[in-house]
């Protein structure tokens, strides 16, 4: 047996990789793990010096501190933003989201793999902190980062129930909840996540010779009945009505105005319809965003989101029943560029112009710190972020897909349900987002780190005999 101190160091090395030896499924590792995801979840918004913001946080604020209604926006992260006390510290909702996120994160992994260590947990934490756009989201004032939540809440709860227990399937349940009605496409997301596992389900009754998976239908359905009655609640305290969104008909009309089919719908009702868009049919804006949030835009001139719905509503029912193919062709082409759209730092910019007067008014004592933030100054580079997180992001996409196709060439059916659900859900939130709004790199980097999650929890056996190999072989 050799002793040299060659060989002496690497293998203490290798002891201290191994450490500390709790695995997840004991309470303290649980514990401990989630406590120190937190912080590393928060890294970069602490280097920026504020926690990030989007020019959507500005409406976020307005609506949950003066409790005034903004239809384009989800009261229930608005009054997420109350009741986690942002008026004091903009920190305290980072931190809730980082608290939320390092749960489900650490309940995910320990349901599918008890045994996972905490210090692989800690390890993969922070390779997701600097790898991923995980960070970016996690410490910014937008409800984007609960998209990861949902999805990472609801597969535990249809395939690993046993695993959870009660306790913990009823804190998946509630954050699974908030997750959902924080954000109008979270809705139609989760909805689709649980019509395919109920699709599964009967097919696992019709050809019961196949073995497939049976997965829990209630407490998934549950997230999403509750996440629709959070906004059924929310929007009621605000105006008195219930109802689940005055904006979607707006948003769906930009989109196809974009594609060009608005203007041919116009030119169908206009010469028997007084529809305030008329006077402007052949002075449209080329796209949505320039529709919706363009100075010279005529939606200023007619209301903005506060005008007439009932010709919205005509106009897109009208665009979607006469002319089918090109609405749904555009919309699936746009689902499709958003698929492959998740670059980080999509709209991480100074917001001094829309959000200086909100601090000023709401949260006077944060204005200095607001100021100070990096994002603030226009310091913040994303190219070099990029090169990063998008290669890593799409080689583990292809990895999951692998693993999917080797599952169903096999027939392991249980082994393909983890890959077949996250491509499902990226799948799904790229449709929705492309078909209703049109494709931005924020609505799918929300959701890119996923998949590096998996990668990273999975692959372990594979790292660990590669840092071995050296070791055992004397070299």
């Amino acid at each position: 047996m050799n002793n040299s101190p060659a060989r002496a160091w690497p293998t203490g090395f290798a002891g201290v990789w191994r450490l500390p030896a709790l695995p997840l499924c004991g309470i303290a590792g649980e514990l401990v793990a989630i406590a120190a995801l937190i912080p590393m979840f928060l890294f970069v918004a602490a280097w920026n010096g504020f926690p990030f913001l989007f020019f959507d946080s500005g409406a976020y604020v307005l609506e949950g501190f003066a409790h005034f209604f903004v239809p384009e926006r989800s009261p229930v992260y608005s009054l997420f933003i109350l009741y986690t006390d942002g008026r004091s510290s903009m920190w305290n909702v980072a931190l809730a989201q980082a608290a939320m996120t390092s749960i489900v994160v650490v309940e995910f992994a320990r349901a599918l793999w008890p045994r996972t260590s905490l210090w692989l947990m800690l390890r993969t934490g922070a390779a997701l902190a600097i790898l991923t756009s995980i960070s970016w989201f996690v410490g910014q004032i937008e409800p984007d980062c609960m998209t990861a939540i949902l999805v990472l809440a609801i597969y535990p709860l249809a395939f690993r129930l046993h695993q959870l227990g009660a306790l913990r399937a009823i804190v998946m349940v509630l954050l699974a909840a908030i997750a959902i009605g924080a954000h109008p496409s979270h809705l139609g997301t989760s909805a689709g996540l649980v019509i395919c596992l109920v699709a599964v389900r009967i097919a696992a009754l019709v050809w019961p010779k196949l073995r497939l998976p049976r997965p829990h239908l209630v407490l998934p359905g549950l997230c999403v009945v509750l996440g629709l009655g959070l906004v059924l609640a929310a929007n009621y305290s605000l105006t008195k009505h219930a109802f689940v969104s005055r904006s979607g008909s707006m948003f769906l009309a930009a989109r196809l105005m974009g594609d060009g089919v608005v203007k041919k719908t116009l030119n169908d009702l206009c010469p028997t319809h007084s529809l305030a868009l008329c006077p402007y049919r052949d002075n449209l804006p080329a796209t949505a965003d320039n529709f919706l949030w363009g100075a010279e835009s005529p939606f200023n001139k007619i209301g903005r989101f506060y005008g007439n719905r009932a010709d919205y509503e005509l106009i897109v029912a009208h665009s979607l029943t006469h002319y089918p193919i090109q609405s749904l062709s555009w919309g699936l082409w746009g689902s499709l560029r958003q698929y492959f759209m998740f670059r980080s730092g999509d709209g991480v910019e100074p917001q001094e112009w829309v959000l200086g007067p909100l601090f000023r008014g709401f949260m006077p004592a944060q204005y200095k710190d607001y100021r100070n933030a990096h994002q603030q100054h226009g310091s913040l580079r994303f190219a070099a972020v990029n090169v990063v997180h998008v290669p890593l992001a799409l080689l583990a996409q292809i990895w999951l897909v692998t693993v999917l196709w080797r599952a169903i060439a096999r027939r392991r059916w249980n082994l393909g349900t983890l890959p077949a659900f996250v491509l499902v859900a990226l799948i799904g939130n790229a449709l929705v987002c492309g078909l209703f709004s049109g494709p931005h790199d924020r609505y799918q980097s929300r959701l890119a780190w996923v998949p590096c999650l998996i990668v990273l929890l999975t692959a372990r056996q594979t790292v660990e005999r590669a840092l071995r190999r050296p070791i055992e072989s004397g070299t």
